[in-house]
């Protein structure tokens, strides 16, 4: 299987799915415990849900292998994202709810975390890294989008439950405020969903490696809750909630392109 699957587009806006994928490498399987072989910290149907993006010429990128083989939204060097706080590793021994991934005695020993990283993390982001650049390059900039689910309520890394809409652009780091507040426009303006910026998830690896506003490319996250498009009991894909979600998410994507099309057109200097 391919380790991602690519879609190049016309516009500068590029979207990537690093959690979305189900596949698990040879063997694995066997030496996952029964909880985690079900894939539950799956960001699931992700690209289901964001069907809409050839509509707006977005190039995609998404991975085909689980988060469980290694987490591509994690720093190669497995540095925390959140230091003080509970989160996962690059190839991640705990599930979300701190429950053991592995059967005892099956923990993939330091070789192994080496290989993955070398054989599903580099590509991946060599892939990324090139679509970004060829994207600039096409269009002077690029805005990238990284796309993400979450189940509502998981005490190890949050209190309380999530809001629907959570963009994070480290702390206003990753794109230019004119980006981030076109967006946040957009996402007030859907009352229907409860939004936030900057809380518990201000952007993984994939934002803040690849936000570089002073190299005209800015990213965001967005963190969805699960609720808003799954039915929570199976997990299934609810598709007249997803209907709704869709025209939120469109809404804020377009919101944030045309801000940064404008800003690069000279209207907003």
């Amino acid at each position: 299987m391919d380790l991602y699957t690519l879609a190049a587009g016309t516009s500068p806006l590029v979207v990537s799915m690093p959690h979305s994928g189900l596949a698990l490498s040879d063997g694995l399987a066997e030496r996952l415990t029964p909880q985690a072989a079900s894939l539950p910290d799956t960001d699931w149907h992700v690209p289901q849900l964001y069907d809409f993006l050839e509509g707006l010429g977005a190039s995609t990128i998404r991975a085909n292998y689980s988060r469980y083989v290694v987490d591509l939204n994690r720093a190669p060097n497995n540095t925390s994202l959140y230091p003080g706080q509970a989160t996962t590793d690059l190839v991640p021994l705990t599930l979300f709810d701190g429950s053991p991934v592995y059967r005892e005695g099956q923990e993939p020993d330091e070789d192994e975390l080496e290989a993955r990283r070398t054989d599903y993390h580099d590509p991946y982001h060599k892939a990324l890294t090139e679509l970004l650049v060829e994207t600039r390059m096409e269009h002077g900039f690029a805005l990238l989008w990284d796309a993400h689910s979450i189940t509502d309520e998981v005490p190890r890394l949050f209190e309380g439950v999530l809001p629907d809409l959570n963009l994070g652009t480290v702390g206003g780091e990753a794109c230019d405020p004119v980006i981030e507040r076109a967006a946040l426009k957009a996402m007030m303006d859907h009352e229907e969903y409860a939004s936030i910026v900057n809380g518990r998830f201000r952007g993984g690896f994939i934002t803040r490696a690849y936000g570089r506003p002073n190299q005209n490319i800015h990213a965001v996250q967005m963190e969805l809750a699960q609720s808003a498009y799954l039915d929570m009991g199976s997990k299934a894909f609810d598709e007249t909630k997803a209907a709704v979600l869709r025209v939120a998410l469109k809404d804020v994507m377009t919101a944030a392109l045309r801000a940064a099309e404008n800003l690069y057109s000279g209207e907003m200097r």
